[in-house]
């Protein structure tokens, strides 16, 4: 499979061998948890050369998951499948490469062949730190495209719009809008701005909104589809999004 070609990839189905799996499986398995494998060398096929040369979708599984007593929610099984499944299946259409940030069961994660990458950062700091790992990553040319492991059926023109409002907005980085409210971690957000993400969260600071603030930012209009960031953050929330799932088109 050659890379930098958004919406040929395709999955036919089957857990632990993920089909639309981008990297080699001898990668995974060289791989280990933390930084033991080589700084950068995963995204390095990419022929950058426009601004985003390659959007990265990068999915974030590095939480604690407190209000459901600290499972790991991108394992969890909703209509028959763990949540990550659902997300690669919709992400994997709309980018070039994927990234799985997590800081728990990595050879969980690792087995649908995609790179896995702790926070640089210790102690579950938020998603700016997932936010952080994941453009040490990508040459300085591409953009991450972030989304979170707890929502299972994010837009399927998530990163069209989103690249669409930020060329348009003559912005910085582009964040979804459900129409009723900002929905912060779905943002595509250019390798460029690594370094100002750096020195924020070197100054200890962690609110997302903050770092917005610095920039220059494009809302892209989701509120014909607000139910796609549907997540789950509480045990009632389970049947709602297995709704979702089983609806049409979903």
């Amino acid at each position: 499979m050659k890379y930098g070609t958004r919406g040929r990839h395709r999955n036919t189905g089957g857990r632990g061998s993920h089909p639309v799996a981008t990297l080699a499986a001898g990668f995974c398995a060289a791989l280990r948890f933390g930084r033991e494998w080589p700084a950068r060398a995963i995204l390095r096929w990419q022929n950058v050369a426009t601004t985003p040369a390659a959007i990265i979708g990068t999915i974030l599984a590095g939480g604690q998951a407190r209000r459901l007593g600290g499972v790991d929610k991108g394992l969890i099984e909703v209509a028959g499948r763990p949540m990550i499944e659902w997300i690669i299946e919709a992400l994997a259409p709309q980018v070039d490469a994927i990234l799985i940030n997590a800081n728990r069961n990595p050879d969980r994660y690792c087995r649908y062949g995609f790179p896995v990458i702790g926070d640089l950062l210790p102690n579950h700091q938020g998603p700016l730190a997932g936010f952080a790992a994941a453009m040490a990553e990508v040459p300085g040319d591409a953009a991450v495209l972030t989304v979170p492991c707890d929502s299972p059926a994010p837009p399927p023109d998530l990163a069209a719009r989103l690249t669409g409002a930020l060329e348009a907005g003559d912005a910085e980085l582009a964040v979804a809008h459900d129409g009723e409210r900002l929905q912060p971690v779905y943002a595509l957000i250019p390798a460029a701005l690594r370094e100002s993400l750096n020195a924020f969260l070197a100054s200890g600071e962690r609110k997302i909104d903050l770092w917005y603030a610095r920039h220059r930012v494009a809302t892209a209009d989701f509120s014909d589809c607000p139910e796609r960031f549907l997540n789950l953050n509480r045990p009632e929330d389970l049947a709602e999004v297995q709704r979702l799932l089983h609806r049409p088109g979903a």
